[in-house]
């Protein structure tokens, strides 16, 4: 006799027309969605000591394990390195100079490319803001000024990856020197939730981009900008960065 396997059970209880069938499928949904007693003073107690416990164990782990490890991997870092939710990623050649006070995401990723000429290399000046998510590649150089913030998802693409040719990118060549530029990030400045910057591009002192935009082309400082490709959007005035410094 042939047996039925675990997928065609399932499809079975959900579209046969037997009672059987039918009476099985609501028993084993009351089942899947059984819930323990919850009263509301008991949860928030166990959620309490569980923020207490995950902060405590974060922080031990910071502290005794993704900042020493990552340090390692660094030619040189300054002060106040805080390393938050885990280790970065890096990969391929790529020299990593750090500052004082930086931030960096755990969930960050930092690449040098392979077929360089010279070994790549990320400055992180001080008191920098790397989010959640966010991928620097570097093909020559990626420099980020003071103060700089960069929200979650962003990615600095300073080379592609792959080549224009198709043939060549089938055959698994790597991307071209034509393919790659430096980047540059100066002082003070935003980029928002998803923004890429690709190579070639230096965004200006002060300047913001807003979430999702791609910037393609040099962009001047204190200016808002967005859009696919990035426009300016409007010029900053000194208010505009003393109202952003108040939040």
């Amino acid at each position: 006799m042939k047996t039925m396997s675990i997928n065609q059970t399932k499809q079975w209880l959900k579209t046969s027309q037997s009672p059987v069938a039918q009476f099985i499928f609501v028993q084993l949904k009351k089942i899947i969605n059984i819930e323990l007693p919850a009263p509301q003073f008991l949860l928030r107690s166990a959620y309490f000591i569980y923020q207490i416990f995950n902060t405590l164990l974060s922080s031990i782990m910071r502290i005794v394990v993704w900042t020493p490890l990552f340090k390692g991997r660094l030619e040189r870092v300054g002060r106040n390195l805080n390393l938050y939710g885990g280790l970065p990623y890096v990969s391929g050649p790529l020299r990593i100079i750090i500052n004082n006070n930086c931030r960096i995401s755990g969930h960050s990723t930092f690449t040098g490319r392979s077929s360089a000429a010279s070994k790549p290399i990320l400055l992180l000046g001080d008191n920098i803001d790397i989010g959640w998510m966010t991928t620097i590649a570097v093909g020559s150089r990626v420099e980020i000024g003071n103060n700089v913030r960069i929200a979650g998802r962003a990615l600095l693409a300073g080379y592609p990856g792959h080549p224009i040719d198709p043939k060549a990118r089938a055959l698994g060549a790597p991307e071209t020197d034509d393919q790659v530029g430096a980047i540059v990030l100066e002082n003070d400045v935003w980029l928002a939730t998803g923004v890429s910057v690709m190579a070639g591009v230096r965004i200006g002192q002060g300047t913001i981009v807003a979430a999702g935009s791609v910037v393609t082309h040099d962009l001047p400082a204190m200016v808002l900008a967005g859009g696919v490709p990035a426009k300016i959007i409007r010029h900053l005035t000194v208010t505009d960065a003393t109202d952003r410094e108040g939040k």
